[in-house]
């Protein structure tokens, strides 16, 4: 199959047309039309390929297309859009699979494309803890296995009790939606056994969302070692699970609370979890 790099060859035209028409638009202009320009470059046709590069792909199988993605990858030649949303369009799972045990590329292709599909999760978990997973890799498996971590929950369990990428099991495991005791005692067990982590592990006690740690969340509240930032993250931790603590605390020997005090900052805000502002 012969390989086409359409990305260069709107980039050539593009060239071309800004070469002559340099004034006509502002560059911010430039930003907003160039995508624009790329759509439509979908549907020219170009006669060195005799078709348009929408309808050459539209004409290849499903098995073609993932080909034809392995060859311009194996070979550096751009992935065009084009290429990407034909794949999209197909049915292709199952065909992407494989290259899931490929270099860093074809597989940040193929998860890219699959998704969040249930069948492939497991997998998608064991190439995350794998020493080859690439950082950018890395952080769209941990995305998508926090959606979807009922579905890998016992083996995430198994990875932690065997000390594989614990930090981002219990992340995992926090965002599982079904109450599991194992998963409720790990967690808890994180809890009382990381001093140094009371604010992560309270706050992956909140996300759980399982009202059993109220118990364990006021107890360490109450302390009078707690200071002022684990303070303010236990207590949302057991305000998000409906519970309250009326203790008055006095947090004035504490540097944190009188910089937070002299800055003004919005305390509150700052210890909100990112995906609940």
């Amino acid at each position: 199959m012969k390989l086409y790099d359409f990305d260069g060859m709107f980039d050539l035209k593009l060239s071309e047309y800004i070469r002559k028409n340099p004034d006509r638009y502002t560059e911010s202009e430039w930003e907003d039309l160039i995508p624009k320009f790329y759509e439509s470059f979908g549907d020219t046709y170009i006669k060195s390929v005799g078709d348009t590069p929408n309808g050459f792909y539209s004409k290849l199988s499903d098995k073609e297309l993932v080909s034809a993605l392995s060859a311009h990858l194996k070979k550096n030649v751009p992935v065009s859009k084009f290429l990407r949303n034909a794949i999209e369009r197909a049915d292709a799972v199952e065909l992407l699979t494989p290259l899931l045990d490929g270099g860093n590329a074809e597989k940040e292709y193929a998860v890219n494309l699959i998704g969040a599909n249930d069948g492939v999760l497991k997998k998608y978990l064991s190439m995350l803890v794998s020493p080859d997973c690439g950082e950018e890799l890395r952080n769209i498996l941990s995305e998508i296995l926090k959606e979807k971590a009922d579905i890998v929950a016992d083996e995430a369990s198994d990875y932690y009790e065997r000390g594989v990428e614990r930090e981002l099991m219990l992340e995992i495991l926090a965002r599982s939606v079904i109450r599991n005791d194992k998963i409720f005692d790990i967690l808890i067990k994180e809890f009382k056994s990381n001093p140094e982590k009371v604010s992560a592990n309270a706050n992956l006690l909140a996300r759980y969302g399982d009202e059993r740690a109220l118990k364990y969340l006021l107890e360490k509240i109450d302390e009078e070692d707690v200071s002022y930032l684990e303070y303010k993250e236990l207590l949302l931790a057991i305000e998000s699970l409906g519970g309250t603590y009326e203790r008055e605390r006095d947090f004035s020997d504490d540097p944190y609370y009188e910089l937070l005090k002299c800055r003004d900052y919005p305390a509150k805000d700052i210890f909100v979890p990112s995906d609940k502002k």
